[in-house]
């Protein structure tokens, strides 16, 4: 890169006022990429074996799975995409790619309700709304009326949150099966134990990355990554172990691919409304909602609080660029027709890298496109090498613990249910939400309700609805 480019590129994304470089920048994106990759194999695993109503599947007709390869083509372009729009407009470190739980509940919750267009028509009514929400104002207002530490609890939640995804998604914690006789939810490995290759790539590269970091290596988690993808490459090909939690690493017999974009354009705006009634179809664009509304708001918190970009009120900088940016993603992903596209909290890996600007999310974003052509070259990165990055940033944001009143019960309660259930319930929507009620009971029963922003009174209302939702659907239709 010349002097001039380097100069006008490092102007426009702020890179040496934030403490940064190019090279971090790029570093962090490849990271953030390499962190999230997965979604492009999974979220067609997700959406191409549900069927909607009339018994067909997304993209593949009558065919389950028969739509895989068009969904993993449109899911990595959204992501691609969006995450450059993130990148050039907000100019902030954040990827964004179809959400993980949203798409499950629009597969299993919303499409075996109407056609996979109708369903998909219902993410994108979601998303413009957002956008309507964000462009009044309302959504920001929101934000602002948040109390710092219950921001600042957020931050840990999701901390814990993306550390537990780590450990989950290289199958060192696992679900025990809900059958007579099990007295554990989670237990160490498969069977109580910690055994095989898979896990123990996991282990080996959290003590690598651990060890970089410590060492203060530039490009830690990068190389972390990279190197226990060959190890675990060279394991599979001379033992042949197998049970690995996604991806097989084996170098692939093809690696070039032309992409297919069947599910591009594929929804329905308002057919929902005649399929299943208004009311049922308002009730499931409010839930969708709901989760797209806040889980971005506590991500985008925790990445600035990483990256330290924060203010002194606890907001990023560019606020409503990077709402208005999810809230178009939100649309997009509907209209891509691979669900609503969200902002990751694994864009975290990245901010450890170094990550400071939205450089690193053009990188990512760059990465995504490429990936629309080179699908089989993402499945040799095994989820064991590339999730001890999560457990280690899950660390670094756990440090903001300190930035809480712990002696002080009226944010002390909030803050430590927001921490504790966003992992216990695997929801950052589900922790946020019981942080806010209890903010605001807590107020109410001291006799401090004149403190709390109307605002927080209207948010503690909703989530009511929102945790209330099943019975109220099930009264109203």
């Amino acid at each position: 890169m010349s002097a001039v480019s380097g100069n006008v590129v490092d102007r426009y994304f702020q890179i040496s006022y934030r403490g940064s470089t190019v090279g971090r920048e790029i570093r962090g994106g490849v990271v953030t990429f390499f962190t999230m990759a997965y979604i492009v194999v999974l979220n067609p695993l997700i959406l191409g074996f549900a069927p909607d109503a009339d018994g067909n599947f997304l993209g593949g007709g009558n065919v389950p799975g028969g739509g895989t390869v068009a969904i993993a083509a449109g899911t990595a372009l959204a992501a691609g995409l969006l995450t450059i729009l993130m990148g050039v407009v907000a100019n902030y470190p954040l990827a964004l790619a179809a959400g993980l739980g949203l798409n499950a509940f629009v597969a299993f919750a919303i499409a075996s309700q109407m056609t996979w267009a109708d369903a998909m028509g219902l993410v994108v009514l979601e998303g413009v709304i957002i956008l309507v929400l964000v462009l009044t104002g309302f959504r920001t207002a929101v934000f602002h009326a948040i109390p710092t530490q219950l921001k600042t609890a957020i931050s840990v939640g999701i901390g814990l949150f993306i550390a537990l995804i780590g450990f989950v998604d290289a199958g060192f914690v696992t679900r025990v099966p809900d059958i007579a006789g099990t007295t554990v939810p989670v237990q160490l490995g498969a069977t109580g134990e910690l055994s095989g290759w898979p896990v123990l790539i996991f282990v080996v590269g959290l003590a690598l990355v651990v060890a970089l970091w410590a060492r203060n290596v530039p490009g830690a988690i990068l190389i972390s990554i990279l190197v226990m993808t060959a190890v675990a490459v060279i394991v599979e090909a001379t033992a042949e172990v197998g049970g690995w939690m996604l991806s097989v690493p084996a170098i692939p017999d093809t690696i070039f691919a032309a992409p297919d974009f069947a599910t591009l354009g594929e929804f329905s705006l308002f057919g929902s409304f005649a399929e299943v009634g208004v009311v049922a179809a308002l009730l499931l664009v409010f839930t969708l909602l709901i989760a797209d509304f806040f889980d971005t708001m506590g991500t985008m918190t925790a990445i600035g609080a990483e990256a330290g970009l924060l203010d002194d009120e606890g907001k990023p900088p560019h606020t409503e660029r990077i709402l208005v940016v999810d809230s178009i993603a939100a649309a997009a992903g509907g209209a891509a027709g691979v669900s609503s596209n969200t902002s990751y909290i694994e864009s975290a890996s990245g901010v450890g890298e170094g990550a400071r600007t939205g450089l690193a999310s053009v990188v990512t974003g760059l990465l995504f496109l490429l990936t629309t052509f080179v699908t089989p070259l993402v499945d040799v990165i095994p989820s064991e090498a590339a999730v001890p990055a999560l457990v280690l940033v899950g660390f670094l944001m756990m440090q903001q613990v300190t930035g809480i009143t712990w002696t002080d019960v009226e944010i002390a309660i909030p803050a430590f249910l927001t921490i504790v259930l966003m992992p216990f319930t695997y929801s950052i929507t589900a922790g946020i939400g019981a942080g806010f009620i209890a903010y605001v009971f807590l107020k109410a029963v001291r006799a401090k309700a004149r403190e709390v922003h109307p605002l927080m009174w209207l948010v503690a209302a909703l989530f009511i609805v929102y945790f209330a939702i099943e019975p109220l659907t099930a009264w109203l239709t």
